[in-house]
């Protein structure tokens, strides 16, 4: 028998969702002078180390959830100055777009907008201050690896990982068994493809009524730039090569405080060339004339990658189920046609912390359904921009960036979204590949170590580590399938997909071998999603293990 906790609430996830609700929770208990206790556990070594974004973000949700947080010395310090957004045409050539040809939804700055560039896991850091002055308790370095159900069905909390379990299985000398979190409502807000959000939309049937559910992989690097170049508040976005043909998707630099810069690129997983290979296209990317500018001269600090969950308002599944709610990009509440996604979490977190409390205070025991935060939800500005949204990546998907953008430029900027049709994009992203043979095979050329670098010295940066001996968190259903199936057919593109060298086809004298170095999982979860088989499932390793990001 595993000991236990009881709580009012119990939260999967220290993201901005997950703290937002933390936060609403007992504000609105103070606000009634009630008794309430809140729980979030979080995975990572501590509040910050596993988030990883862009990130401009919109302030409208924190001032909703602080109307003082400039006071209370929130970390959004650069406000958007200049906006550019660009199309490369090659290597060498580009044509920026201007601002009157760019969807509404796309820019930054003008029209009483405040948005700002931030470190996301510094942001996720404050709140969790907050929360914690609010009498929030957190623990930081466990993992929530089990969803705990009552006799009826409903959600009765989750069960942390245990620690100390050796690779063969094994209760090693520093075994310690989880824990149970008893909660009237659990609230997930484990972030994109989260390990239990993705149970329960299968437990529950969540998604029977929603789109596919599509997705990007983020790619990311912190810069130290040269001062003569820095431009704070300059944020630049852009799409066209080097992705090529009908692999979509656009990257992103913007300046922050302290001569640091922030580059990316994010590649939607719906493409079709299994040689494609996401971290090489973003390092190649950086030697454009349009980037490779603000970068020369400069020095790369940090790296890391993550999935994006991008469907939009068309793949949305439901987000209530008895005992518990989805919320963020758990549950995929990212505005694609803005490319942010913080505000839309961090206000499904608050709706979803007043519904809880509703119920709570009104003598609820929990256990049931809170149809009230879909009443809510569907009231809310978050979703009427998600609904405003709906066609926009499936038309970038369905047209290509310059068609699609086309249509999203008259779908926005003259119907304000609401022209009378819908688009639809319903093949998930896994069934997209076509054979190897049919593909053309992509040479990519060495890192220079200046701009451009290897998997493993960026896995290096991102301060990646996992206790060596622990089970594979990275779980094969059939093990026979990636050379069997996947090598033969799509030459096993786990190895290029994955953007830390998890994966590897090693060539022995027996024939080749699948090789899967856990050691290196920076917790992307593309292999989760990418996967054409569907064979691979991403688990939680034992807490505190992935990478721990310092200011991304």
């Amino acid at each position: 028998m595993r000991e236990s906790m009881e709580f009012d609430v119990v939260i999967v996830g220290a993201g901005v969702a997950g703290l937002s609700a933390a936060c609403r929770l007992m504000q609105q208990a103070q606000e009634a002078e009630q008794e309430l206790t809140v729980c979030v556990v979080e995975k990572g070594s501590e509040v910050g180390a596993h988030i990883l974004s862009g990130a401009v973000i919109e302030s409208r949700a924190m001032d909703e959830l602080f109307p003082d947080w400039k006071e209370m010395g929130a970390p959004l310090n650069m406000l958007v100055t200049s906006d550019e957004l660009y199309l490369l045409k090659s290597d060498t050539a580009a044509k920026k777009l201007p601002n009157a040809l760019i969807p509404k939804t796309m820019h930054n700055t003008g029209q009483d907008l405040n948005n700002y560039v931030v470190s996301l896991g510094n942001v996720c850091r404050w709140l969790a201050e907050q929360a914690e002055g609010l009498g929030v308790e957190i623990f930081p370095g466990f993992a929530a690896a089990e969803i705990l159900f009552n006799d009826d069905g409903s959600v009765k909390g989750i069960a942390t990982g245990d620690m100390g379990i050796t690779a063969a299985g094994e209760q090693g000398p520093n075994y310690m068994q989880g824990m149970e979190l008893h909660a009237k409502y659990t609230l997930f807000a484990e972030g994109c493809r989260g390990h239990l959000g993705k149970q329960l939309i299968e437990q529950f049937k969540l998604d029977n009524e929603a789109d596919a559910q599509h997705y990007g992989i983020g790619l990311k690097e912190l810069w130290d730039i040269d001062p003569a170049k820095h431009k704070p508040g300059l944020v630049v976005h852009g799409s066209g090569w080097p992705l090529e043909g009908d692999t979509t998707g656009g990257f992103f630099l913007y300046h922050l405080e302290n001569n640091q810069a922030v580059v990316g690129l994010i590649v939607d997983l719906n493409y079709t060339n299994p040689w494609l290979s996401p971290f090489d296209e973003f390092q190649r990317l950086k030697h454009h004339p349009v980037l490779a500018e603000h970068l020369e001269g400069g020095k790369r600090v940090a790296y890391g990658a993550r999935a994006i969950t991008k469907g939009g308002f068309n793949a949305l599944p439901k987000m209530t189920f008895p005992g518990g709610l989805l919320i963020g990009c758990n549950a995929g509440t990212l505005n694609f046609s803005k490319i942010k996604g913080t505000h839309t979490a961090m206000k499904s977190g608050m709706l979803a912390a007043e519904a809880v409390f509703e119920a709570i205070a009104a003598g609820n025991e929990g256990g049931s359904e809170l149809s009230s935060f879909t009443d809510k939800f569907e009231a809310s500005w978050a979703y009427d921009e998600l609904f405003r949204s709906r066609n926009f990546g499936p038309a970038m998907h369905k047209f290509g960036p310059i068609l699609g953008g086309a249509f999203n430029f008259i779908d926005q900027n003259l119907f304000g979204g609401k022209l009378p049709i819908t688009l639809h994009d319903d093949k998930p992203d896994y069934a997209q590949l076509k054979p190897a043979d049919q593909c053309k095979q992509i040479d990519y050329p060495k890192p220079d170590g200046k701009l451009s670098f290897d998997k493993l010295s960026s896995v290096f940066i991102s301060n990646t580590n996992h206790e060596e001996d622990q089970p594979c968190h990275l779980k094969l259903k059939n093990p026979d399938i990636p050379l069997q199936q996947n090598l033969p057919t799509f030459a096993e593109p786990a190895q290029r997909y994955c953007p830390a060298g998890v994966y590897e086809i090693v060539e022995e004298a027996s024939g080749p071998r699948f090789q899967i170095n856990a050691q290196n999982c920076v917790h992307c979860k593309t292999c989760d999603i990418k996967d054409p088989a569907q064979n691979i499932t991403w688990a939680v390793p034992e807490g505190a293990g992935g990478p721990n990001y310092p200011n991304m």
